[in-house]
């Protein structure tokens, strides 16, 4: 951020002291401070990956945004990148992976096939976005996304940090924040808060079976000898 956007708009500052004083609010010199030190986390799912790897070497060099600090541990991640295909079998990790972030914490949807299942969109092992299950801040097309691309969505995501503000800011309110339900692999995806709903409805289905079963026994001729 520059010591145009830094300072608050309208308020002159004398040129003699100019270097040394800047008149500013506290969510501005917040956001500046964490728009510029935002550590992605360190995985990668498909294809997407490799884009992104190329981001961090030389050529694109993310470390001119203050991102180039890959962590492995989700305890020290700012940022979740979704670089590929998201499949049935990866969901529950991903999403106990966010939930191991500490606040704030943002997302990006990087890639086609992140977005909304891409070509395997129609697969039956493909989950058709992981906006699903996860709240995602930016999404970036593509299939796969260019390293450039890549660049636009983390500074796409710099604009948004600019205009957060303490005071409404999720992490800042009262009460807990309460971690996403991780999904279980079952048949297929299942959200624990619907297992009651499952369990009620297997029942009914159950019931309805057996009682079919026994007015067809019914039904039926019996044996003459």
């Amino acid at each position: 951020m520059t010591e145009e956007t830094l300072n608050t708009p309208g308020i002159e500052i004398p040129p003699d002291i100019k270097g040394a004083v800047t008149v500013t609010s506290l969510d501005r010199i917040y956001n500046w401070s964490r728009r510029n030190s935002l550590w992605p986390m360190m995985f990668g799912l498909a294809c997407c990956a490799i884009e992104m790897i190329c981001a961090a070497a030389s050529r694109y060099d993310i470390s001119r945004f203050g991102m180039e600090v890959m962590r492995p541990s989700p305890r020290q991640s700012d940022v979740m990148i979704i670089s590929g295909t998201v499949t049935k079998k990866m969901v529950p990790q991903i999403v106990r992976l966010y939930n191991q972030m500490p606040e704030p914490k943002y997302v990006l949807s990087m890639g086609a096939c992140a977005n909304g299942g891409g070509p395997f969109k129609e697969g039956y092992n493909v989950v058709p976005g992981i906006d699903r299950f996860l709240p995602v801040d930016i999404y970036i097309p593509g299939c796969p996304p260019t390293p450039q691309a890549l660049l636009n969505g983390l500074i796409e995501l710099q604009k948004k940090v600019d205009g957060e503000s303490i005071k409404t800011a999720r992490w800042y309110q009262k009460g807990s924040l309460e971690a996403i339900p991780v999904p279980v692999l079952g048949p297929d995806l299942m959200d624990p808060r619907q297992f009651d709903d499952i369990s009620r409805l297997s029942r009914i289905k159950a019931n309805e079976l057996l009682e079919g079963k026994a007015e067809a026994a019914d039904d039926s001729p019996g044996e003459t000898t």
